[in-house]
């Protein structure tokens, strides 16, 4: 469905016609443009915009459909972008992600969200409050939107960054590193790094070619050159969010690998412990069992202190043991 729609002439909002062919002639003959904000449009709803603007039926399909991984295509009559917002969840520790595609022509500019998060709302009102970034045209809902995405991620970063120092405050305590859930704990944090980078990673290539750094230094269309160092600003930061991702996954896989390192170190001081043990039990259990093969002739068993005398060489030889373990740390 449409959630808003507005002309924009000289950086201030105007309402225009409510006919979709009527508002991109009058934002064109004024120099303005057109901002349609669409959530989760079915194809029905989504035929007029397209009809109307030209637009590539390869980019709506994708538009449509969702579940696309960060790009940006070029066609005839428009720019395709995608972005995939993240959103963290401070009560499950998790992330989630939504998409927002961003359609953009001369003389208009269409916003199509899929899930929740996505800050489009708080983009459009910003704008409206700054006329001078505004009168830009289409290019600066591109750079605002971008901007706007990518700052949110440095702020998941930092939130991902705390909740693995208490994972790692986890492990390496002395009673929960051993804790069966650590591991399910630790995979389940992977996964969201995991989720995190499938949504930053490949954004990187498209805001390259936005900031005219890509190879040969080739210009997007339908993208005002000046706003190039804008984008470069929304690169750099991207790049900072990718190294820290980086960063997050390399920690993670080695706070697994401790966590496994330490279950090995226990389970072998457990083997350690059950072998003394047994080896304790297995030394009067032998002597019993060779006094009480009932044969007549053995020696010793008509002595007075034959019972005494086995059980004190019993006794003696567990103390014995226990001494030997306890010393090399078995016990």
């Amino acid at each position: 469905m449409i959630v808003d729609f507005a002309i924009y002439r000289e950086g201030r909002r105007t309402e225009g016609p409510e006919d979709l062919s009527d508002a991109l002639a009058e934002a064109r003959a004024a120099g303005g443009f057109v901002w349609i904000g669409l959530y989760e449009p079915s194809e029905r709803e989504f035929d007029l915009v397209t009809e109307e603007f030209a637009l590539h039926p390869l980019a709506v399909e994708d538009a449509l459909e969702a579940h696309q991984r960060p790009k940006l295509e070029v066609y005839d009559d428009s720019l395709f972008l995608v972005l995939k917002p993240v959103m963290y969840e401070p009560r499950s520790d998790s992330v989630s992600t939504g998409e927002v595609m961003v359609f953009l022509g001369d003389a208009f500019v269409v916003t199509v969200r899929h899930g929740e998060g996505a800050p489009l709302a708080a983009v459009r009102r910003r704008l409206e409050q700054e006329p001078k970034l505004l009168v830009k045209g289409p290019t600066s809902v591109l750079y605002a939107v971008a901007d706007a995405v990518v700052d949110h991620y440095l702020d998941v970063a930092g939130e991902l960054q705390t909740d693995l120092e208490e994972l790692e405050a986890e492990v390496f305590s002395p009673d929960g590193g051993g804790s069966r859930y650590s591991a399910s704990r630790i995979y389940t944090f992977k996964r969201q790094i995991l989720e995190f980078r499938r949504a930053t990673v490949p954004l990187a290539g498209p805001l390259t070619r936005l900031a005219g750094t890509a190879a040969f230094g080739t210009t997007v269309p339908f993208v005002n050159e000046k706003a190039q160092p804008f984008f470069r600003d929304v690169s750099d930061h991207l790049a900072r969010v990718n190294e820290s991702v980086e960063a997050l996954d390399r920690l993670v896989s080695d706070v697994l690998s401790a966590h496994l390192a330490q279950m090995t170190v226990r389970q072998n001081d457990d083997v350690r412990k059950i072998s003394a043990w047994a080896a304790m039990v297995a030394v009067p259990t032998l002597i019993a069992g060779i006094y009480g093969m009932n044969f007549a002739h053995m020696p010793e068993l008509h002595w007075l202190w034959s019972y005494p005398a086995v059980i004190g060489v019993m006794v003696a030889l567990v103390v014995l043991l226990y001494r030997l373990f306890k010393r090399r740390g078995w016990m």
